[in-house]
């Protein structure tokens, strides 16, 4: 007797947190208030009369212009948003997802899509991550309900890995190259793999048993070539680096990404997503001609009039960058492939099949960490004015009209910020100013041609936070003199000036930043001597025999699994 197991009926796994990315009419209200005020802070700022001297008054320009520009990119996307990409097609496939089966384990119920079977496998990219974390997940995978393939891609060529992968009943791969980075390790897979549909993980990203469930039904569509879920973290609270980055991802997620599904602008982030093979077939495979591999294939395929879809559902949770150094190469590398596409590619020619307004969400993506290089011009403008006496605006305006007009620009965004996430965190607010030399960095690195390794970025601390910080320290340095130099000068003057008060207030920003780094830095010591600790003991106790590590050209041509030739036993180890 068979029985039909519906996939809404299965519920032995707390529901996946989801963005709930509806507008709500007191949200509209306050974008549209926002939007006014920071239209009315244009005007005030460009009026003739109100200009100052020449050198603080441009660089208030260029980086408001900047700010400006995104602030009002970014509310127009989030007015536009739809509040749920799953019709009823959806839901109907969804119902129909999972064939009449008697099977007590869900992992081998089959998958059905257009009546038919549909395959499905899933994709772990693994480059050195600790073994624990790479467990955690491929464990997640193999649990994932439907019938699918588990495939752990690993770059880093890890016995230990392998040994997991093994234990777990996942399919191993390991490249002797590293070409195309990320893209070229899920290229590699993809010509092992023979499924319709795969899955591309990270290997710290944990997925939920319900993920092929949430995904597939959409692909009802055969335009669409992906479906995207957000990023979320569940290490916020271990690190002021780890709260700043969540939350400086949190308005992306659940406000813009959603709003950009009504241009078909939704982008890959890398992981967390479901492709069409066909769709990624059509395009060349995964681009490999940039460590941004994830928005240049978006690119690719909304070129090609593909389709996209972004699920406000959080379908996978993984581990957000801890330390100092994790986060700069997290950045440098996003920067560099948003960078990429303003400078290489031209999406306001004639030859881009883009829509305007997905060129407009491109341009937006591609400009938007000239956004986080604008607090470095606003940062030398209050010492200009103390050390030289150049003010941005013109004398006679008074304060309380300043701060009327400044109000309307950044308390509302402070407001529509608390009122979206339920608080404004200041460890987001110190991570936006101290950023702009990874930005300025990534900027000229695609300037000069500079190609950017990659390396993994995750939540393990591997050197000193202030190898990674020389610019941060050194103007949090320039800052703090000026502020003594300017407190002095008020005292002496008896007035109490605005350049003063937001020097101060730098410098506090930036101080904060410079005692997370302290803070990770000594429990970065404390870590060392524990370790150094356990050596020793681990050299007085008495040693067990070692096994003889696998290589890469011994992998017995029973472990290939079908579709994988003896060619490709000379290039890279394949076992199951």
């Amino acid at each position: 007797m068979t029985t039909l197991v519906p996939s809404l009926q299965v519920n032995d796994s707390p529901a996946p947190h989801a963005y709930a990315p509806e507008r709500s009419p007191v949200m509209t209200l306050l974008v549209v208030i926002a939007t006014v005020g920071v239209l009315t802070y244009t005007v005030f700022l460009l009026a003739p009369s109100h200009r100052g001297d020449a050198l603080p008054y441009l660089l208030i320009i260029a980086a408001e212009s900047i700010l400006v520009f995104h602030a009002l990119l970014s509310m127009w996307t989030i007015l536009s948003g739809q509040p749920d990409p799953r019709t009823y097609a959806f839901h109907q496939a969804r119902e129909k997802m999972y064939a009449h089966t008697t099977d007590s384990d869900s992992k081998r119920w089959p998958l059905t899509l257009h009546s038919r079977r549909a395959t499905v496998d899933v994709f772990i990219t693994v480059y050195g991550e600790p073994v624990e974390t790479v467990r955690r997940t491929v464990a997640a995978a193999v649990a994932i309900r439907g019938s699918h393939g588990t495939w752990v891609l690993d770059d880093g060529a890890s016995d230990a890995v392998q040994d997991v992968a093994r234990e777990l009943g996942a399919h191993y791969v390991r490249r002797l190259g590293s070409h195309g980075a990320k893209a070229g390790n899920v290229n590699n897979a993809l010509s092992l793999s023979r499924s319709e549909f795969f899955v591309v993980l990270d290997a710290d990203f944990v997925p939920n048993p319900d993920f092929i469930e949430q995904t597939l039904p959409f692909f009802t569509d055969h335009g669409l070539a992906f479906v995207q879920s957000p990023q979320a973290y569940g290490n916020a609270g271990t690190s002021t680096i780890a709260k700043g980055a969540s939350y400086m991802q949190a308005v992306f997620y659940r406000f813009i990404q959603p709003g950009r599904n009504r241009f078909n602008a939704a982008f890959c982030v890398g992981t967390n997503v479901m492709f069409r093979r066909a769709a990624i077939i059509d395009v060349g495979g995964m681009y490999t001609d940039s460590k941004s591999e994830d928005v240049w294939t978006s690119l690719m395929l909304h070129e090609r009039g593909w389709r996209t879809i972004f699920i406000p559902e959080v379908l996978a949770v993984g581990d957000a960058p801890e330390s100092v150094e994790a986060y700069s190469k997290q950045q440098l590398r996003w920067a560099t492939g948003g960078f990429e596409i303003l400078f290489k590619h031209r999406l306001f020619s004639r030859r881009s099949n883009l829509t305007m307004d997905q060129r407009i969400q491109y341009f937006v993506t591609s400009t938007f960490y000239l956004a986080g290089i604008a607090p470095l011009l606003l940062l030398v403008v209050p010492p200009l004015e103390i050390y030289f006496d150049l003010r941005p605006m013109d004398m006679s305006i008074s304060v309380g009209m300043w701060a009327l007009f400044y109000a309307g620009f950044y308390v509302m965004q402070i407001v529509l910020a608390w009122f979206t996430l339920g608080s404004f965190r200041w460890e987001t607010l110190t991570l936006a100013t101290v950023s702009f030399p990874i930005y300025t960095k990534a900027l000229f690195n695609v300037l000069r041609g500079k190609d950017v390794g990659w390396e993994v970025t995750g939540s393990v601390k591997t050197r000193s936070p202030y190898n990674f910080m020389v610019p941060q320290m050194l103007f949090f340095a320039f800052l703090l003199l000026t502020s003594f130099v300017a407190i002095w000068r008020d005292i002496s003057n008896g007035v109490f000036t605005l350049a003063t008060a937001w020097n101060v207030t730098n410098t506090i920003v930036l101080g904060a930043f410079m005692l997370a780094a302290r803070r990770e830095a000594r429990a970065l010591r404390r870590a060392r001597i524990e370790e150094r600790r356990r050596v020793r003991r681990a050299k007085r106790a008495p040693t067990a025999p070692q096994r003889t590590p696998l290589t890469a050209l011994a992998a017995d041509k029973s472990t290939i699994p079908s579709g994988a030739t003896r060619r490709s036993n000379r290039h890279q180890e394949v076992s199951s």
